[in-house]
């Protein structure tokens, strides 16, 4: 795994009557016929299928560091635990002013996943405010998205005015998404050829899975990043292969720049 580190310049429904009236009548582990009563039919068909809970979407990860074991085969990076894998580069964002580590890169196979973990609310998620606020954002630089169902449930697809190689007019795709787990969410933004083909995707999907969180027991405003810092058993490498000041040989190369991606505002 190649490691590197980079600068950023710049978070019960009620059943309508007739139907809870049927059901009160039938037999346990008898299948309503909703043929025999036009009016259940009708009232089936207006039934709001049942949302998967926080708990059912994340059943094979993200994982909270109470759900899993790293002790062995996971990168150490504070807030965020990751799997290596053969081919992976990872890179760490650094904000400018402040030199806090705010975003992990991982790129793989030619495309991009960009974590985040942020501390939430012990009642509610961030996912769906951000999702608006994602929306919001994207609109205001001439951006479009779009909400689609995706393997972690609800994601977006976001595309950002861009200048193609040649000089012409065209756009970037970015695929958000968002877990919210126990008094944390955690965001992915998939890049590159992976945000337009989903079975180039799954590489990246299943790193996202097997990311774990650690929130700590330290009391956070919602939205406040978890910190991220630099593992204790990695060295960096600036461009031209020669160790980074302060950093010991033998070391792992810093990958080349990836695309901005937005932040939580």
């Amino acid at each position: 795994m190649i490691f590197g580190r980079r600068k950023n310049k710049n978070e019960t429904s009620d059943l309508p009557e007739t139907a809870a009236e049927n059901a009160e009548e039938q037999a346990p582990g008898e299948a309503p016929d909703p043929a025999a009563d036009p009016e259940q039919a009708e009232a089936a068909q207006t039934l709001p299928k049942a949302a998967k809970t926080d708990a059912e979407l994340r059943s094979s990860g993200p994982f909270d560091s109470a759900e899993k074991d790293t002790d062995e085969g996971y990168l150490d990076l504070g807030a965020l635990k990751i799997q290596p894998r053969d081919g992976l580069q990872l890179r760490l964002e650094v904000e400018e002013k402040t030199q806090r580590v705010i975003a992990v890169t991982l790129d793989l196979s030619g495309s991009s996943l960009q974590l985040q973990a942020f501390a939430a609310p012990k009642s509610e998620g961030l996912w769906e405010e951000i999702r608006e606020q994602l929306a919001s954002s994207i609109g205001s630089q001439g951006g479009t998205v779009e909400e689609v169902s995706g393997p972690l449930g609800t994601e977006v697809v976001a595309k950002l005015p861009a200048q193609t190689p040649d000089g012409k007019r065209g756009f970037r795709v970015a695929r958000f998404i968002g877990v919210d787990g126990p008094r944390w969410f955690l965001r992915g933004v998939i890049g590159g050829a992976a945000a337009l083909d989903r079975a180039k995707a799954a590489e990246l999907e299943e790193l996202f899975r097997q990311t774990v969180v650690v929130r700590g027991d330290q009391p956070l405003p919602p939205r406040d990043l978890l910190t991220l810092r630099l593992p204790k058993d990695a060295s960096l490498r600036t461009q031209d292969g020669q160790p980074a000041p302060g950093q010991p040989a033998p070391g792992l190369s810093e990958p080349e720049r990836g695309p901005e991606i937005t932040h939580i505002g």
